[in-house]
């Protein structure tokens, strides 16, 4: 073996890479309580806002997903008439499937596909970093929360994701390569997995593989570019649709955190709005700081090149999206896919207490189904009810 190949470690990465530090409750979350919480956080959800509102209308109106069931139509009875391209095609294909296989609607569809893909993430995340990081994964996202409950694209692509991670660590690179191919094609940069598969191939000298998993990105892209090329004229329509006049100097990044703060003195928002913003831009901007200083941290991406690939070109990508209307408001959503890292880093300072996971895993999906409804709203059905 070549000194230079990189090797899967025997023992499970949480317990090799995490600091070993005192923690305020040595029992890990094992699976079925990681799973428990999830479930009741979503049971949590979907109750608050049925209270209030008509749980499908909120589906219907809430973020992308009335696009999505509009794509996933189309795609079913193959007739683009009038189809306008705003996103990715990934998840309407899945939905599209899901529907000819069970003859279930496009919105039961959309929320099957973001309910399960969730579940089996937060699962993942604790086969790759642990009970504690899977347990604050799976609660403290308020956009995590509703794309899970509501629709979106995001479980679909973490899950994804994460699966190719996880098919990685195994060395199994075909299967990581279709995983991180599929997440690609529901959100494009799902490419950096892909990126890291083949860089790491190519340091270990496994041509043969690296060929391979080359062939599989080719072939998911080609097959997903074909129907664009034909219907709408081009096969990189939907990447096209990305453009907008309002990003700065015609580009899609720019310089890290000029449009987050342009953005935020332009656009007046609600103070709970900022706070939340802010919040999370604080929380992953410190876990950047404890990546670049912490000696463990830096064991674990030589460990794992492929999750260490695909994280520093993200978190750039985060801070310089050169769009000042979104980039601040966005920015908790668009960090879903590396908030495991997040937490990860963070680890010696998270609170590993069960009695705060379950304490969250209700007090979070609350304010995150306030957060969709309307403060007034909430305050005003909570009046009717008393």
């Amino acid at each position: 073996m070549s000194s230079l190949e990189i090797t899967t470690p025997r023992t499970s990465p949480a317990a090799i890479d995490t600091p070993t530090l005192p923690l305020h409750d040595a029992r890990e979350p094992d699976r079925r309580e990681v799973i428990s919480l999830v479930a009741i956080s979503f049971v949590v959800f979907v109750s608050a806002v049925s209270a209030a509102r008509n749980y499908a209308s909120v589906i219907d109106n809430f973020g992308d997903s009335r696009g999505y069931m509009s794509f996933a139509a189309a795609i079913r009875h193959w007739n683009f008439t009038g189809v306008v391209i705003k996103q990715f095609w990934g998840l309407p294909y899945a939905m599209a499937a899901f529907s000819k296989l069970t003859f279930a609607s496009d919105r039961t569809a959309l929320l099957a596909l973001s309910f399960i893909p969730s579940a089996i993430a937060v699962l993942l995340v604790h086969r790759l970093w642990g009970g504690w990081v899977a347990g604050y994964f799976a609660i403290l996202n308020f956009d995590w929360m509703q794309r899970s409950c509501l629709g979106g694209s995001e479980p679909l692509f973490v899950c994804l994701l994460l699966g190719s991670f996880v098919c990685a660590r195994k060395q199994n690179w075909l299967l990581a390569s279709l995983l991180a191919s599929f997440a690609t094609v529901v959100r494009p940069l799902g490419i950096f997995a892909l990126v890291g598969i083949g860089l790491t191939l190519l340091w270990k000298r496994d041509f043969r593989k690296f060929a391979a998993a080359t062939a599989i990105g080719l072939l998911v892209g080609t097959l997903y570019s074909l129907p664009l090329a034909i219907h709408f004229g081009g096969p990189m329509a939907t990447v096209n649709s990305y453009h907008s006049s309002e990003w700065e100097s015609g580009w899609l990044f720019g310089f890290p955190f000029y449009a987050i703060i342009k953005g935020s003195l332009l656009y007046p928002a609600p103070w709970t709005n900022l706070a939340l913003s802010f919040g999370w831009i604080f929380l992953v901007v410190a876990a950047v700081v404890v990546m670049l200083t912490s000696a463990q941290f830096r064991s674990y991406c030589r460990n794992h090149p492929v999750e260490t690939v695909f994280l520093v070109p993200y978190l750039w990508c985060l801070f310089a999206y050169n769009y000042p209307h979104w980039a601040r408001g966005t920015f908790p959503r668009l960090a879903i896919p590396i908030l495991p890292f997040v937490f990860f880093a963070l680890s010696p300072w998270l609170p590993k207490n069960h009695r705060v996971l379950w304490s969250l895993a209700v007090v979070s999906p609350f304010l995150a189904a306030g957060s969709v409804l309307g403060i007034a709203h909430v305050v005003q059905t909570i009046k009717g009810l008393l």
